[in-house]
């Protein structure tokens, strides 16, 4: 790789430096660049010069999106906050659960020890043991391989873009409660329904993403559509939970609301505090589920 002729090629040569040999290209101007020239974009990598051009023709809401979210906007969140590795990991454990859960004999034994079934709530009514943890175990386990799938591919699709926009600690926290909100509202309106899934824990996550998407001023009308479709086929649906998928998006609106409200540095223990009382909230809802509605 020495030789005169590959020496006298200056595109085999940061543009920039061009003492530093390099292969890799700007993805939109196509010159080449070192590393200390790149900067990862959602394909590939940008040189400082496009950078600038970039952040100049910058949208209203994208510099509305600046302000409002710790002085960075959402194109560049993700680069800066690295990979969405809370997704990836609810995408793992999630996947191994329900691909377990195929599996004849054992599937339906894991299944029957993880799905949420409001009952186990209250032994002293339904003569079965107290389980809480179901209210959050339900989340990891699926119906079968098309809804497991389907859920997935939601929850990557979301989650890159929403996990390095709230954080991965507040992406966890409106996942999980999101979640929890599912499966309360079942409790409260179908009490005997046995239910599985994350679908509720999505719904929460679109329910999210359309409150911050309006509140930065992004165009969220697709979205809109997509949550009314969804929602309008889950009730429409015998065999799919929508008291979870409304528990999951009104939860998850209200978890939004809270993040949004509290966005500042200064106002994070109120954030946390905001968080607390929403879970809590939603357990002393549902310990105080009238006892007649289990018998119903």
């Amino acid at each position: 790789m020495s030789t005169p002729e590959f020496a006298s090629n200056r595109d085999n040569f940061c543009y920039r430096h061009p003492d530093r040999q390099s292969f890799v290209l700007c993805q939109r101007c196509l010159r080449t660049i070192c590393g200390e020239c790149q900067t990862p974009a959602a394909v590939g990598v940008i040189c400082p010069e496009c950078m600038k051009k970039e952040r100049k023709n910058r949208t209203p809401a994208q510099k509305r999106a600046e302000r409002r979210w710790g002085g960075r906007n959402t194109a560049m969140a993700v680069t800066r906050s690295g990979k969405p590795v809370v997704t990836y990991a609810l995408l793992a454990v999630t996947s191994l659960l329900g691909l377990i859960g195929l599996i004849p004999g054992i599937g339906e034994q894991i299944n029957s020890q993880l799905a949420f079934y409001a009952p186990y709530l209250y032994p002293s009514l339904s003569l079965l043991s107290f389980e809480p943890w179901r209210l959050l175990t339900a989340l990891f386990v699926h119906g079968g391989f098309i809804h497991l799938a389907l859920n997935m591919l939601a929850l990557w699709l979301i989650g890159q873009s929403l996990e390095p926009m709230l954080g991965r600690a507040r992406f966890l926290a409106l996942y999980l409660i999101s979640g929890l909100g599912g499966s309360v509202m079942v409790a409260l309106i179908a009490p005997g329904q046995l239910t599985v899934g994350a679908s509720g824990a999505i719904f929460g996550m679109m329910a999210a993403l359309l409150i911050i998407g309006r509140h930065i001023g992004a165009n969220v009308t697709g979205l809109l559509v997509i949550l009314g479709v969804n929602f309008a086929f889950g009730f429409f649906n015998s065999g799919i939970s929508w008291q979870a998928h409304l528990g999951g998006a009104i939860v998850g609106a209200l978890v939004a609301l809270i993040i949004v409200a509290t966005k500042r540095r200064e106002q994070r223990i109120w954030q946390i505090l905001g968080l607390a009382g929403l879970t809590v909230a939603l357990l002393v809802i549902v310990a105080f589920i009238p006892p007649l509605i289990i018998l119903s």
